[in-house]
């Protein structure tokens, strides 16, 4: 110990040995390391993850549900066939169901069949669910190459999970990187009619389900509470997309009058049914709600599309154009409270960024100038602004049907302007 050296005051390196060994063993370990050498060791710097490479959109589809149907044979092993409903898989930032998705669903289903017998496949309804069925849910994501939805879309990000209702926890996951290639992300009927987006707490909660979970999670107490009234709204868009409106109606509001009915898919249920019924009050009372349910959420994006290049609206959703009466509602609810509104005119990303941000803010300005002429007592409560693509949701800049949301109108309730 007579070599020791030290740093601080002049004190006999065996009288520093032993009060360090009297008061604090770690005391003469730390003062050796800083002692022995004048400058701190430089950590390692921690290992690149390699990227995640896409594949063909089959091949993706058969990873993940292989994955998942191995996994929960292995991490919950039984005797016993099990019975499985899939909630339809959606976009994971959406909440949307598209033709992928749909398709996915077919794959897996035929999958079980093929190769795993083991497992009953059954539809998605409240009588199947309440046998304590083992649930299948699932997203399909546009992401750029860091797997991140922002920036240019390089590929899909699948994400796949099975629950077991009985056990109340999550017992397999699985996960790929799908192509571009080969994928039509186009919305079902059902979402792609829609008039709005907003955050949606029981959207939120099939996706936490699937994206934010590791197996052996407990299941996600909003995703149970609402799993019945998810069921009902299935075969409600099941039925609308097949043009049987009266039977969607009726589903639309049995799912309004169970706990978790408070959500925007039944609100939307409810509007599109009852305008396409030709209903016309029904179905302006019902946009109403859903302009009163984004605000009270403080984000209502409205697909308000405009034709290519300008302001003028376009008449892409319905043969008489409901737009008019979409523009009165949000100005008569909007004009309830002395709080300001957020116009925000959005893109997509195809063309010059440039020119995206001044026609997105000319297209705020319009719809700015419709409000304040339907209720004169908003001017001097709305902002306008331009964010061209920005605020993609979607981002694969299609510029169709598969990406409509990104070129909405959204509107925001601010405390003052």
């Amino acid at each position: 110990m007579t070599n020791l050296r030290h740093c601080g005051p002049s004190v006999g390196p065996d009288r520093l040995l032993h009060r360090a060994l009297l008061t604090f063993p770690i005391v003469i370990l730390t003062l050796l390391a800083g002692c022995a050498q004048d400058t701190a060791p430089v950590a390692a710097a921690p290992p690149v993850a390699a990227p995640v490479i896409p594949v063909p959109f089959p091949d993706a589809v058969l990873k993940a549900a292989n994955g998942v149907f191995t996994g929960a044979l292995a991490n919950a092993p039984s005797t016993e066939r099990r019975l499985v409903v899939i909630d339809p898989l959606v976009n994971g930032v959406t909440g949307e169901q598209s033709i992928a998705t749909k398709q996915i669903q077919e794959r897996i289903v035929a999958l079980a069949r093929e190769k795993y017998p083991q497992f009953d496949i059954e539809p998605f309804t409240a009588a199947a669910v309440s046998k304590g069925a083992n649930v299948m849910v699932g997203t399909f994501t546009p992401v750029n190459a860091q797997g991140a939805t922002a920036g240019v879309r390089e590929g899909f990000r699948f994400c796949l999970v099975m629950v077991d209702l009985k056990a109340g926890k999550t017992v397999a996951k699985s996960v790929a990187r799908a192509k571009l290639d080969g994928v039509d992300s186009t919305p079902v009927g059902f979402f792609r009619d829609s008039p709005a987006w907003t955050a949606d707490a029981s959207v939120k909660s099939y996706i936490d389900t699937c994206q934010a979970t590791k197996v052996g999670d407990p299941i996600s107490p909003v995703y149970i509470n609402g799993i019945v009234t998810a069921s009902i709204v299935s075969e409600a868009i099941d039925a609308y997309d097949a043009t049987r409106y009266a039977e969607a109606l009726e589903l639309y509001r049995s799912a309004e009058k169970t706990p978790a009915g408070n959500q925007l898919r039944v609100y939307n249920g409810l509007y599109l049914t009852e305008w396409k019924l030709g209903r016309r009050d029904p179905a302006t009372e019902a946009f109403g709600r859903i302009v009163e349910y984004g605000l009270r959420n403080n984000t209502l994006g409205v697909k308000i599309l405009f034709r290519a290049g300008s302001t003028t609206l376009g008449n892409e959703q319905q043969t008489a154009s409901p737009y008019d009466m979409w523009l009165r509602q949000i100005a008569t609810h909007s004009a309830k409270g002395s709080s300001c509104l957020q116009v925000t005119g959005n893109s997509s990303p195809s063309g010059s960024a440039v020119i995206n941000e001044q026609l997105s803010q000319l297209r705020a300005d319009y719809v700015k100038g419709r409000l304040e002429t339907n209720d004169p007592g908003l001017r001097g409560h709305v902002i306008a602004t331009g964010v061209g693509a920005k605020n993609n949701m979607i981002g694969t800049g299609a510029d169709d049907a598969s990406d409509a949301l990104d070129r909405r109108v959204d509107f925001k309730v601010l405390p003052s302007c």
